[in-house]
Parts: structure tokens; sequence; C-alpha cells
């Protein structure tokens, strides 16, 4: 599937073992029973949201609810059996560009560089991950998400082009296709984060 991707997508190739890195790096976090948050500014922000949708719901594959938590809706009857067979098992996922009150806020009366951060702070746990985009690789509010991330102890993705910016040398894994122009990168980041979610998908959900 990876070399499908790199075959439609010849700007990749320098990518190919960051990208491979993800996905076993998302599989051991899921594993675990850890979560995602993702972040970003203008359209990185809306691919976060894209990512967390791909995540939090069936993608590609089904994603019937588990039998144990069946057995948890069958005390409410017909509701919990119209429950079972909607509900899709969602892989933990939070887009942290959602909090509008809490970031409008936190900008205006903090600093509006610590948005992500003050968000990071407040919702990772070690063992989560954060993917951080920047088509920069060097965007304040994003390196300051990443900085606070580490110190938690989560694992850190940066998702961004060109050198990678701060982002190459802070995140534990960083996929910076090799362009420079910004709606290059951004047209690049969409197949990425596709092919990950995918991939990570057919692993819990294959069977």
């Amino acid at each position: 599937m990876l070399n499908q991707l790199l075959t439609k997508y010849p700007a990749l190739e320098s990518s190919r073992e960051a990208i491979a890195a993800t996905v076993i790096l998302l599989i051991s976090v899921f594993e675990r029973g850890n979560k995602l948050l993702a972040c970003g500014n203008g359209g990185s922000a809306a691919d976060c949201e894209h990512i967390v949708g791909e995540l939090m719901k069936g993608f590609t594959r089904r994603r019937p609810v588990p039998e144990n938590d069946r057995t948890r809706f069958s005390q409410f009857g017909p509701e919990g059996e119209y429950l079972c067979a909607n509900l899709q098992k969602p892989l933990p996922a939070i887009s942290l560009v959602s909090s509008v009150s809490l970031s409008t806020a936190f900008a205006n009366d903090v600093a509006a560089d610590l948005v992500f951060a003050q968000q990071v702070y407040g919702l990772g746990r070690p063992g989560d991950v954060l993917i951080a985009l920047s088509t920069s690789g060097s965007s304040r509010n994003v390196v300051h998400a990443v900085r606070t991330a580490r110190a938690l102890d989560m694992h850190t993705v940066g998702l961004t082009g060109g050198s990678g910016g701060l982002l190459k040398d802070l995140c534990e894994i960083t996929i910076a296709p090799a362009v420079d122009c910004t709606p290059d990168i951004q047209e690049l980041h969409l197949p990425i984060y596709h092919y990950i979610c995918k991939a990570v998908e057919q692993h819990f959900f294959d069977k």
C-alpha cells in the first residue's frame, strides 16, 4: 500500500521511512489505550479536523461494536441494539483547533501563541501522540505545543515540508515532503495522512 502511495506521489519517496514509522507509532499508541491530539493553523487546521474525522469513525473499513461493549449496551433493550448497530469503534483522537471558546479566551487573556500548548497541557498524557502540522515547520503556536508534549512524555510527529523548520529537530518523527511552496506541501499532506489513517485502521479492523 505504501508503494502505491509513492508511485502516485513520487515527491514523497524521501518521506518513506518517516511515513512508515508514523504508522507503527500510532498503532502502538492506540494498542496501549492512548490517544492522538492534532494541531495546526489555517489549511493545516482543516487537516487536523480531517485526520480526526478519519480516525474517530469508519474510514475504509467497517468498525463494529466489540462484543464486550454490546453486553453493556444490552441493558437498554431495543435502543441498545440500535446503538450497537450504528456506533463505530473509534480510534481516539482530538483536534485542538475545535475549542473556539477556550482558544479565543486564552489568546485574549494570556498568550495567543500558547493556545495549543494549553490544550496539550490539559489533555495530554504520557504515551499519547501529538501530530503537529505546519507547512513552514516553525509556526510558534505549533512549536510550543510540541515542546509541551515532549515535557509530558508524549510522542510527537511533525507534518511539514521543505527543510522541516524547527519541527525537524523537535519531533520524534518528522514527515517533510521535499517541496517548498505552501499549497504544494498542503496538497501532499492529504495523501500522507490518508495513507496513515488507512494503514492504522487496517491493522485494527481487518479481522
